[in-house]
């Protein structure tokens, strides 16, 4: 019988994590867990641990004390030293470990998110590091890698995301223009698995057929599902492809539950996405909304795991993801 994970809480993690050897030591139990990982061959055999001590540190070329512990590949084609940090949403990072910890289990535990504002307050960070911070993180917590696809009972739906469109003037032979509105919103688009209700979502251009299909079917076997929608006549033409069916509720007419048949599920998931967008973040630009969707469609996939399973899920997802500032900000 294996030992219980140690419960992950604020309180316990300030206990705990009193040097930053002790977050190196924390971040490889929930990265590795008992036996170091190569990143750059994926060698797990024995590895040969360099420097420094367990509550020790050691000097850098440049005179700094540092206590990263480091280590090296015992592979005789690889013999290359790394750290847990290495080739992970971390690499390079010059925040502390124990500040990584506590943000992870902020965002992690946090249901309505956590906006960067707050961690720069919280942790004395530069606005723009706690920004990068917190997007690093959200790589870590995107699906976009190789995903079995849905079976059974899958329901869809899409929403319009973000501010109220707004006036726009102009000049015409210095003649004021009528005033035109221009969009703000951007739309997206969510399939839940009701069986495991895990969440998917990604920001599509339009809700025409051909668009609604192509999402639908990018993740969803239709030979062994049903599909529920509400009456959007955009789902007709995809929902002719399940051999299960394709079951709708008439919103119009004032009906969200028919028998077994509920968009309930996906409404729950737009009203926590807009409230946190609203309340938490306030504004989330269109070019960054398909990050802050990965957040919330792995907590809400994660919602019935405790917050200390749930840290130990994303860490398992953080190996292989790096992310730099440049490519991120377009720079």
């Amino acid at each position: 019988m294996t030992n219980p994970r140690p419960r992950i809480s604020l309180p316990a993690l300030n206990k705990r994590l009193r040097t930053e050897a002790d977050a190196y030591l924390m971040l490889e139990e929930l990265v590795w867990g008992d036996t170091p990982v190569c990143p750059h061959c994926g060698s797990v055999v024995r590895h040969y641990f360099l420097n420094p001590a367990n509550g020790s540190s050691r000097a850098t070329r440049t005179g700094s004390v540092s206590q990263r512990r480091v280590w090296k590949c015992a592979e005789k084609e690889c013999r290359r030293q790394f750290s847990v940090l290495t080739g992970t949403v971390m690499h390079g990072s010059k925040v502390e470990i124990k500040t990584w910890l506590c943000v992870i289990y902020e965002i992690c535990a946090s249901k309505n998110g956590v906006s960067a504002r707050e961690i720069q307050r919280k942790y004395e960070l530069t606005p723009k590091t706690a920004w990068f911070l917190l997007h690093r993180l959200r790589e870590a917590m995107t699906t976009d890698r190789v995903l079995a696809k849905f079976s059974g009972t899958v329901i869809a739906d899409e929403s319009w995301v973000g501010g109220e469109s707004r006036r726009v003037y102009g000049t015409l032979q210095g003649e004021r223009k009528p005033p035109r509105r221009t969009p703000e919103k951007s739309i997206v688009f969510t399939l839940i698995d009701q069986a495991s209700g895990e969440a998917r979502s990604k920001v599509i251009p339009n809700v025409t057929a051909a668009t609604l299909a192509d999402a639908v079917l990018e993740h969803v076997d239709p030979s062994q599902s049903r599909l529920m929608t509400d009456d959007y006549g955009g789902y007709v033409q995809v929902g002719r492809k399940f051999r299960k069916g394709h079951a709708t509720v008439t919103h119009g007419l004032g009906e969200y539950v028919r028998g077994d048949v509920t968009t309930n599920a996906v409404e729950n998931y737009f009203g926590q996405l807009k409230r946190s967008i609203d309340g938490t973040f306030h504004h989330v630009s269109h070019e960054h909304l398909h990050r802050y969707l990965a957040e919330f469609d792995f907590r809400f996939s994660t919602r019935k795991m405790s917050d200390t399973d749930r840290v130990h899920r994303l860490m398992g997802q953080a190996r292989g993801r790096r992310l730099a500032y440049r490519p991120l900000t377009g720079s």
